[in-house]
């Protein structure tokens, strides 16, 4: 028997699913499944001792050198979702850890997502619901972003999304990119320019880019500033990639109108994070990949690069 271990599912993504299913039927396979999120490195240790692979729901659960090489026997983290910042992958890849990943299955929804969090923005939703729900009937002047621009941090394959769904309710769009790429600008029908003059031009921010040494802290306060009053900036890429202390006191200070945030640099959010306190920022709990269509494609691809791997395929890898 092989043992596979889920250590972080909560709140519980995989339990009681079709993939979780189809991996507990797997022959001579083993599946411990733990509905809380570790506690501390030991506590992760002790959850995925004697496992074979590792099958992470959670990028708050981090797989540090200590937990690497300490994690006898391991030969395999499958990621459930894109980003692999949580895993120290110099490390994985000295000690011959594949790790693997779910490109792509939560697409669409990502991009939906955050097209949705700069409408609630530019309409007022939160607040306007907020009114009428305590007794008033306000009259309040809202931002049509038919018509304006959209800056696009990013243009793998959300970022490409996000730029299709803003050109359809009648966005123009600008882009920034580590690598910009003239056929690439054709076919997504953009402009790509420098960060300063997307950051200069745009009335809503996108962000879009993977948390990388490169990227880490990307937007701070310096960008920030370069923004213009009424722009909305929106991030359901990592929190790690922005100054938060930089964006509080942007949004606090009318530098920017306003943020739609899904990420955080610490998740779950901190019940006394200064960000709680402004009105115009909208919430959501990292969930912007969490369409029944998008989570059932997810596992079922970090099922399968789990099964596959134990027939000796290497699916999906990052290193």
């Amino acid at each position: 028997m092989v043992l596979v271990a889920i250590p972080d599912d909560d709140p519980p993504v995989i339990s009681q699913s079709r993939a979780l299913l189809r991996l507990q039927a797997a022959p001579d396979v083993d599946v411990k499944v733990w509905n809380s999120r570790p506690g501390s490195e030991s506590d992760l240790l002790r959850r995925i001792t004697g496992a074979h692979s590792v099958l992470n729901v959670r990028s708050t659960t981090q797989f540090t050198t200590r937990v690497l090489e300490s994690a006898d026997g391991l030969k395999h983290v499958a990621i459930w979702g894109t980003g692999a910042d949580n895993v120290d992958l110099f490390t994985a890849r000295r000690l011959g850890i594949a790790v693997t990943n779910t490109p792509n299955t939560a697409t669409v929804s990502v991009a939906e997502h955050s097209l949705a969090l700069a409408l609630a923005l530019a309409h007022r939703l939160p607040e306007l619901n907020s009114r009428v729900r305590a007794g008033e009937w306000p009259r309040s002047l809202l931002t049509q972003l038919a018509g304006k621009t959209m800056g696009v941090i990013g243009t793998g394959a959300i970022g490409s999304r996000m730029v299709q769904i803003s050109r359809g309710i009648g966005m123009k769009v600008l882009a920034w990119t580590l690598h910009p790429t003239d056929e690439r600008a054709t076919q997504l029908g953009l402009r790509y320019v420098d960060l300063d003059t997307l950051l200069k031009e745009s009335d809503v921010v996108s962000l879009h880019v993977r948390l990388s040494p490169q990227t880490r802290g990307l937007i701070g306060a310096r960008q920030l500033e370069l923004m213009r009053p009424t722009a909305i900036f929106i991030n359901t890429a990592r929190g790690g990639l922005v100054d938060e202390d930089a964006l509080y006191n942007a949004l606090l200070a009318g530098t920017i109108a306003g943020a739609g945030l899904d990420t955080m640099a610490v998740e779950p959010l901190d019940r006394e994070h200064p960000l709680r306190e402004l009105p115009n920022v909208v919430f959501t709990p990292h969930t912007a990949g969490t369409t029944a269509e998008a989570l059932a494609t997810g596992l079922d691809m970090a099922v399968d690069n789990v099964l596959h791997f134990f027939a000796g395929r290497v699916d999906n890898r990052v290193t």
